[in-house]
Order: structure tokens, then sequence, then C-alpha cells
């Protein structure tokens, strides 16, 4: 389906919760409550309606990110019931890698195509900084299992103005060795104006957004970086993603409603 602007809208990244097991400082900001309980988040059946409904707006690639989607014990049933949805042409996750040694192979056996891995330092004490005391040799742990369970990986880079100068050509090595691809991604603040000029690979150009998102409470987003939100109806599902599609500026602004954590990038 076109947006008013004529952009193909036919991906929609999907927040299967807010939880995370890593509290990233650009993620979630000081002071951010979490305040849904699971009983408040869309149900595995409820996402794998809506999906397979989404085949009437022309949707055809799909996403789960979180908070940390594999924080979901039923995440392995909303990829496999997602695979069933003959019209989904790819289904990827964004993961912190923590949990995928416990839950790589039954991802690839529910049908899971890839995952974006974030990783944003090889240095373990400043992984440790950046994720709130996480530690490094886990998230290793996670890309070796993804690659051993034959995953498309990408690693997601974030870039901020103090990475080291030494530390892009490092993550580029650690890719090149085990066969990834790296994507750098330009940190940015929700609340402070979206730019379209970048110099690295994300976000993207808004000219070029192709994507409506789908939160863990039931309300879909229209663009990242807008307040505004559109309560998903269970009994009209095609009718509420057609709204979101035509609700999509032309550019981003500035998103000041919900901490990244609550959206899934």
């Amino acid at each position: 389906m076109l947006d008013r602007f004529d952009r193909e809208i036919s991906y929609m990244r999907i927040s299967v919760t807010e939880h995370c097991n890593l509290l990233c400082s650009y993620c979630v900001p000081a002071g951010c409550v979490l305040k849904h309980s699971n009983q408040e988040r869309l149900s595995a059946g409820a996402i794998i309606r809506v999906v397979c409904e989404s085949d009437e707006v022309g949707i055809r690639k799909v996403r789960l990110t979180g908070g940390e989607p594999l924080v979901r014990n039923d995440i392995v049933e909303i990829v496999a019931g997602i695979k069933q949805c003959a019209h989904i042409e790819h289904l990827a996750m964004t993961t912190n890698a923590v949990l995928l040694p416990r839950y790589a192979a039954q991802l690839q056996e529910a049908g899971l195509d890839a995952v974006n891995i974030s990783l944003d330092s090889l240095d373990g004490n400043k992984y440790a900084q950046l994720t709130g005391n996480g530690r490094l040799k886990h998230a290793i742990k996670g890309v070796e299992a993804a690659r051993k369970h034959g995953f498309s990986v990408k690693i997601n880079m974030v870039v901020f103005n103090e990475t080291a100068e030494h530390e892009i050509p490092a993550m580029q090595r650690f890719c090149d060795e085990y066969g990834m691809r790296l994507q750098l991604i330009n940190h940015y603040d929700l609340t402070a104006t979206k730019r379209n000029q970048y110099r690295f690979d994300r976000p993207p150009n808004c000219s070029e957004c192709n994507r409506i998102r789908l939160l863990a409470d039931g309300n879909l987003k229209p663009c990242l970086h807008s307040d505004d939100e559109i309560p998903l109806d269970m009994e009209g599902i095609p009718a509420s993603l057609r709204q979101a599609i035509r609700a999509k500026p032309r550019y981003g602004t500035v998103c000041t409603n919900r901490p990244m954590v609550q959206i899934g990038g």
C-alpha cells in the first residue's frame, strides 16, 4: 500500500515487549519506568493474527524487536505462527544476543530468517558501561550461536561522538572474520529534530521509509520520530493498518511520548 507521499509501505516492525535484560543508556533513559505488565501486552495469538491480516495492505517483511524479544517465553511460538502467514517473505529479529544460545536452535526450526545483533563495542569495559553492566562474552556466545544455526547475521553498531577511531575498523574485521555484515547506526535522540543527513547506514532518509510499527501495548506508530499513534482495533485490523499508513508524515520530527525501549528502533 502506498502512503500519502507515494512510498510503498511493505515492512512492519513489531515490538513484542518493552522489557529487556540489559539497560543500554541510549535505549533506556535514566528514570525510565517500564509500566506495561505481561497482561497488558499483545498476546502471541494477537501478534500472529495482525501479521496474517496485514496481507491486505501489502506487508511482506516483519522484524521482531523489543525491548529484548527473547525475554518473552512464547517468542518461538510467535515466530512459528508468523511463518505460517504465506505472504511474509522475510522474518527477522533484532536482539542483544545474550539469550540466543538458549533459543537459536528453536528459532531456526521455527523459521526465523535473520538476526540483527546489537553490539556497540568489542571492549568489555565499554560494553558493560553502555549496557548497564552487561558482559561482552555473553553477547559473543550469542553471535556464535546465530552463526552455528545458519542465520543471516548483521551486527548493529551504534556510533557515538565518543566512539574511538579504531573501534569501527575493529568491528568490521570481527564481522569479516565471522561472515557477517556490519551496519553502522548514527546515534540519535528521539527528542531532537530528525535529520536526513547521516554519515552511516541508519536511520534511513525519510524519503526511503517503508515501515510502520506495532507496539507491545497494541498501538500502531506510523513514524518513529513522531508522537502520533493509532490504537489497533482487533476487530478491524486491516483498517487500522491502513489508517496508520495514511498517517505517516512526509518527514519525522521528534518523539517525546515514548523512549526507544518501548518502540524498538
